[in-house]
C-alpha cells in the first residue's frame, strides 16, 4: 500500500490536470486558449477602431459631397448670370451698332452713295478687308517690330508708300486713317543704346507713332491720321511662344469714312463737344 501511494503520488506531480466543466484539461492547453483569446479580442479592438475610423471617413465624404454640390449649384447660377450677362452685352452692342448705322447727328451715319464707294474701294485693293457695317477697313499686313523697340523694320517703307498712294486717289482724299499701335507682354526692359519706354502702353504709342510720322512724311494730311496704343491688351495671338508674340508687336492701319464715329475725333462726334 505505501508502495502504491507514491506512485500514484508521482504521477499526479508529473502530469497536472485543471478541471474544466466536469473534464480534466492540461495546463498548456489552457493557457495556448488563454492566448487565443487575447489575439482575437485585440483583432476584434483593432476592427473596431477601424470601422469608428470608416465611419468618420464617411462622414467627412459626405460633408464634402454637399459642400461640392452647393457649390456646383453656386456655379451653375452664376453660369447663368454670366450667359445672361453676355446676352445683355450682344443686345447692347447691337443697339450701338443699329444707332450708328441708322444716325449720327439725325442724319444717316454710311450713306448708300458712301458704302458703295468703299465697297469698290476695298475690292479695287485686296489688302483691304472692309467691313460694311462700319466703313472701316483694316490692312491685312501689319507692320511687325524687334522687341521693345519702335524702329521700323525693312519693308515696312513700301508698304506705307503704296497705302500713301491708295489715299491720294481723287475717290479717296475724305477717307482717314487710325494707326493703331501694339505689344507683346513682357515687362519693358531698356536695350543698350535703344530708348527707354515707361510701360507698355508708352512703347505701342511710339510704334503707332512712328508709323504716322512715315505716313505724313510721304504726305499724308496730318488730320486725316489718328494715333491709338493699346500697350499689351490687345493680342492677336495668346503670348505663348516667340513667334505668337512676334505677331502681337505690331501696328495695325485702319482706313475710315469720313464720318465713322472716333473717340477724341471732334468732327465725327460732334455732339460729345455741344
Amino acid at each position: 500500500m505505501l508502495v502504491f501511494s507514491r506512485r500514484l503520488s508521482w504521477t499526479l506531480c508529473a502530469v497536472p490536470l485543471v478541471l474544466w466543466g466536469g473534464c480534466m484539461v492540461p495546463q498548456s492547453q489552457m493557457a495556448a486558449v488563454r492566448v487565443q483569446n487575447q489575439n482575437l479580442a485585440e483583432q476584434n479592438r483593432v476592427q473596431l477602431a477601424e470601422i469608428n475610423n470608416l465611419r468618420i471617413h464617411c462622414r467627412n465624404t459626405e460633408d464634402q459631397l454637399r459642400d461640392a454640390e452647393e457649390k456646383f449649384s453656386l456655379l451653375q447660377q452664376r453660369l447663368g448670370l454670366d450667359d445672361q450677362k453676355l446676352a445683355n452685352y450682344e443686345a447692347e452692342r447691337d443697339s450701338l451698332r443699329k444707332q450708328c448705322v441708322e444716325a449720327v447727328n439725325g442724319e444717316p451715319w454710311l450713306s448708300p452713295e458712301l458704302q458703295g464707294r468703299l465697297a469698290r474701294f476695298s475690292k479695287d485693293h485686296p489688302e483691304l478687308t472692309f467691313d460694311p457695317a462700319t466703313g472701316i477697313a483694316k490692312l491685312d499686313t501689319d507692320i511687325l517690330f524687334d522687341s521693345g523697340r519702335a524702329e521700323l523694320k525693312p519693308g515696312a517703307e513700301e508698304l506705307l508708300r503704296k497705302l500713301t498712294k491708295l489715299l491720294d486717289q481723287p475717290d479717296s482724299q475724305d477717307l482717314r486713317v487710325m494707326v493703331v499701335g501694339h505689344t507683346d507682354d513682357r515687362r519693358i526692359v531698356r536695350a543698350p543704346g535703344g530708348d527707354a519706354y515707361a510701360s507698355n502702353f508708352d512703347l505701342s504709342s511710339a510704334r503707332a507713332l512712328a508709323v504716322a510720322n512715315r505716313l505724313r512724311g510721304q504726305g499724308v494730311e496730318s488730320d486725316r491720321i489718328g494715333v491709338a496704343g493699346f500697350g499689351a491688351h490687345q493680342p492677336v495671338v495668346p503670348n505663348a511662344s516667340a513667334r505668337d508674340r512676334y505677331k502681337n508687336r505690331r501696328v495695325e492701319i485702319f482706313v475710315m469714312a469720313p464720318n465713322v464715329p472716333i473717340v477724341g475725333w471732334t468732327e465725327t462726334t460732334p455732339a460729345v463737344y455741344r
